[in-house]
């Protein structure tokens, strides 16, 4: 028996919705802390190694002036890749997964075999995206710091930024390998031409001043322009009350938007 707030397990104890919620990610630690070797080079070193090629040594070259806010080019890049490192992890982390535990591994029939919800399913694997990237991202952070690419402790606000802005791309993504029932073929093309472009053309090596007039409003469209906004003012202290307000709703926005259309397919598809 469920309701709104409560669920029942089968040893007949009530668990509250988030108990419920929290048993969801307590089974997917279980197998993290397995497999966690698996997911350093794309959740961790990718970044790392982005920050030492592009910033250090690309960076070399480049002066610090108007572009970079006058800082070095290695602490101009460091925010915005922790931004673009967290839109990639969540992006891995919420197409494949989801589709194999539907499909393959049936893991979330499983889960709603018992008295947990497909929304409290939902908001588990949501959740639990959101621990991900905030590990991953505060290993980062602790790496760019030892390279000397982290200009002070506003990072840390930058990092909670990069998390909202992955889970605004997340929740998204999550709806629509919900809605997919093949092989994971639209993946592909999810990464090569929305993923990257976005990684690519919207703040992320350069201001996006920088590009032609028509093509900057597809970069405002984007979380990785307003992810990039917000952890770049947030490291240099340079944040503004009214932007940062704009750039915060925007991304609760999709993040919400992306959720409730996920319930729903969660739902439709878990109905029994």
């Amino acid at each position: 028996m469920t309701g709104p707030t409560t669920t029942i397990r089968s040893t007949g104890t009530v668990v509250g919705s988030w108990r419920a919620t929290w048993l969801v990610i307590e089974g997917l630690w279980t197998w993290y802390r397995r497999s966690w070797r698996a997911t350093v080079v794309s959740s961790v070193l990718q970044p790392v190694l982005m920050l030492l090629a592009l910033g250090f040594g690309f960076g070399s070259q480049v002066q610090p002036g108007d572009a970079t806010g006058g800082l070095r080019y290695v602490a101009y890049l460091a925010p915005a890749l922790l931004v673009s490192g967290a839109i990639q992890n969540a992006g891995g982390e919420s197409t494949y997964p989801v589709l194999s535990a539907f499909k393959w591994q049936k893991t979330y029939w499983g889960v709603v075999a018992t008295p947990i919800s497909p929304g409290q399913l939902l908001s588990g694997q949501l959740l639990w995206i959101a621990l991900r990237l905030l590990g991953s991202g505060a290993v980062y952070l602790a790496i760019a710091a030892l390279f000397g690419a982290v200009t002070g402790p506003g990072v840390l606000l930058s990092l909670l930024f990069a998390v909202l802005a992955g889970m605004a791309f997340c929740a998204p993504v999550v709806a629509f390998s919900a809605s997919r029932d093949d092989d994971g073929q639209g993946f592909a093309g999810l990464f090569r031409f929305v993923v990257m472009p976005m990684t690519l053309f919207a703040g992320t090596f350069f201001p996006i001043s920088q590009l032609p007039a028509w093509v900057r409003p597809l970069a405002w469209l984007t979380p990785v322009w307003h992810g990039n906004e917000l952890a770049r003012g947030a490291a240099f202290g340079t944040l503004r009350p009214l932007a940062t307000l704009g750039h915060v709703g925007y991304l609760v926005a999709l993040l919400v938007a992306g959720a409730l259309l996920a319930c729903r397919l969660f739902r439709r598809r878990l109905a029994v």
